[in-house]
């Protein structure tokens, strides 16, 4: 359904004289206010339009020539499309509605037409009517009607078109769209599997146009951007979606500075107006740091409750775990403070936070209360000196109803248990009245300096790429790849925003031996998977880097969207379902022949089952 821009025109114009018309205005009819008794004529009729500009009222005069009119209208039911047209008045001295835009007129209704009624609705097409997610996704084309999904995928549009046009008309970058029909790539996510006509054969969804838009580089197209559709098969996740959308860039004869700085002005200038406006440079912090102060590669820096080290303040204490971690090479201790803690945990959140670090870090958290006569209440205070208390207050910078959490082991297993209590004891203590996190605030941070391997999970003693096997190590850590490769630093870097990573790239490996011995000796990859990228960088691949920006979690971030789900038009659902078509969807075996495929039906389906 579509409507046209008639009424922004009006909303636009009312700090001008009124001027009268007779154009048509198409839209649904949102609700009726018949015969109402607060106006100057109890006689006359109102009703509210409703179209993707906002609301406006209309009057039916109550006389007989318009008695057609107000048949057509007030029958039709609730959300059904008619056209209108009639004369703008101005509402009468103090019957203006302040809280609509176009509250100071009114259409007084010449002619009416139905042009579809509305059946009735499976839900209210109203913000405040409460909606399970599942009947929104069911009936989305609905659910994309109220003011919200109107606001969110229109302040998405404005913003992406911003970003075109910083890129192109101000930078000099080209929009160039990349295949999304590709082959199988080695590391990553999982990759969606396309059958094709050759026996055996697949085309693989790109997770990202990584490949091709180094190849862009190679190609002399030394500046690129793409709104790009990626896909990952990565089941049922929170918050992501099997298929999304990134502003991805890429550059020559660039540095990280220079790619930092051009997405510190592309925030900048495609923000919306209706927001405060984006502050530059962004802060900066090191991967090390962020872990060490925050628990996390994302740290959310709109409040406090940093990670403090305690382990000097204990070295010659009695308490045994704290005893047994500090006698090992990289133990520590560590806590955070949780401000007013005292007055706002209960009993059951501190068993409950003691239970999540034994289940899921196996590790110990001590709570230590402070009461107003400076008492500890702690199950480990007769253990604690009058030394360690002060310095401990001292360190932490504790208050009267503050509670301390304090954890032993690991440096980093320790820094990342209190990282994730930290963002715990903040929802927890934001539920009940306390503000830690404002709303409107947008804190952006680049954190830089990430290692280039990681051990595998299922490996230890094998690598992976921490980002992806074509980020190039930082300049002084060349060397350590042939001596200490899991102490190699990477000139990879991620753009956080509120404690939500919304952008990651990096200077990539442009030299094809150093690239190959990353992929083969470090990596063990099959190069020959990759042998069209190095062949490329083989004959003159110029130095260049990029990012790529979450384009639906930048969204949500900025609409205050509790999902991406609210920012997207036809979302899968959680587990990566369209709720409205019903796909994915079964397909007769006759037409999977083209393709030599057979499906394997799982034993215990519930056919078999019910058999």
């Amino acid at each position: 359904m579509t409507f046209p821009s008639w009424l922004s025109q009006l909303c636009r114009g009312l700090s001008r004289p009124i001027r009268r018309t007779t154009q048509p205005i198409w839209g649904s009819l949102y609700r009726s206010l018949v015969q109402s008794s607060q106006r100057r004529n109890p006689q006359n009729t109102f009703l509210v339009l409703r179209d993707f500009h906002g609301l406006v009222q209309v009057v039916i005069p109550q006389d007989e020539s318009a008695a057609s009119v107000r048949k057509i209208l007030c029958e039709a039911p609730v959300e059904s499309v008619v056209q209108v047209s009639g004369t703008v008045i101005s509402r009468p001295a103090g019957q203006e509605n302040p809280k609509m835009p176009t509250g100071e007129i009114e259409i007084k209704v010449k002619t009416a037409e139905l042009l579809n009624a509305c059946k009735k609705l499976p839900f209210e097409i109203k913000d405040f009517m409460k909606k399970t997610e599942a009947l929104r996704l069911q009936y989305r084309y609905l659910d994309l009607r109220s003011f919200q999904m109107q606001y969110n995928l229109r302040l998405r549009s404005q913003m992406v078109m911003k970003m075109r046009e910083y890129l192109c008309n101000l930078h000099g970058f080209v929009d160039i769209e990349t295949p999304t029909l590709f082959k199988r790539t080695p590391g990553g996510a999982k990759e969606f599997l396309v059958p094709s006509r050759e026996p055996g054969k697949f085309y693989s969804l790109p997770q990202s146009p990584q490949q091709f838009k180094q190849l862009l580089m190679v190609g002399g197209l030394d500046r690129y951007f793409q709104v790009a559709r990626c896909y990952r098969d990565e089941g049922s996740r929170p918050d992501r979606q099997p298929e999304f959308t990134q502003i991805d860039i890429e550059m020559s004869f660039v540095d990280q500075t220079g790619i930092q700085s051009l997405i510190e002005g592309l925030l900048q200038y495609s923000w919306p107006n209706d927001k405060d406006p984006v502050v530059v440079p962004f802060p900066t912090m090191t991967f090390t740091e962020a872990l060490a102060t925050y628990g996390t590669d994302k740290p959310d820096t709109r409040f406090g409750m940093k990670i403090i080290d305690i382990s000097d303040v204990f070295r010659n204490t009695e308490i045994g775990f704290l005893q047994d971690a500090l006698s090992k090479p990289l133990g520590t201790v560590k806590a955070i403070c949780i401000p007013e803690g005292a007055k706002y945990l209960k009993r059951k959140d501190i068993e409950s936070i003691r239970k999540f670090a034994a289940d899921h870090f196996n590790q110990e958290i001590l709570p230590v209360f402070l009461n107003a006569n400076r008492n500890w209440n702690s199950p480990v205070a007769s253990f604690i000196m009058e030394s360690q208390r002060l310095e401990l207050i001292r360190l932490m910078d504790t208050q009267e109803e503050d509670v301390v959490l304090l954890t032993a082991g690991e440096h980093n297993k320790a820094c990342s248990l209190l990282g994730k209590l930290r963002l715990e004891c903040a929802d927890l203590l934001e539920t009940r009245g306390m503000v830690l996190r404002d709303p409107t605030l947008f804190s952006f941070l680049w954190v830089v300096d990430f290692p280039l391997f990681l051990p595998k999970e299922e490996n230890p003693r094998e690598l992976e790429s921490a980002h992806h096997p074509f980020t190039a190590p930082h300049p002084s850590d060349i060397h350590l790849l042939y001596t200490e490769p899991k102490k190699a630093r990477s000139q990879h870097y991620d753009l956080v925003l509120n404690g939500n990573e919304i952008g990651g790239g990096s200077i990539r490996i442009h030299n094809a031996e150093l690239q190959r011995y990353i992929l083969a000796t470090l990596l063990k990859e099959d190069v020959k998977m990759l042998s069209h990228l190095l062949q490329a960088l083989d004959y003159g691949a110029p130095p260049h880097g990029g990012i790529a920006l979450g384009l639906d979690r930048l969204i949500c971030l900025v609409t205050g969207s509790p999902s991406i789900r609210d920012v997207i038009a036809f979302p899968k659902s959680f587990r990566g379902h369209d709720l409205m078509s019903n796909a994915p969807d079964s397909i007769p075996s006759e037409e999977l022949k083209p393709y030599h495929i057979r499906v394997s039906w799982p034993t215990d389906s519930k056919a078999e089952r019910a058999h």
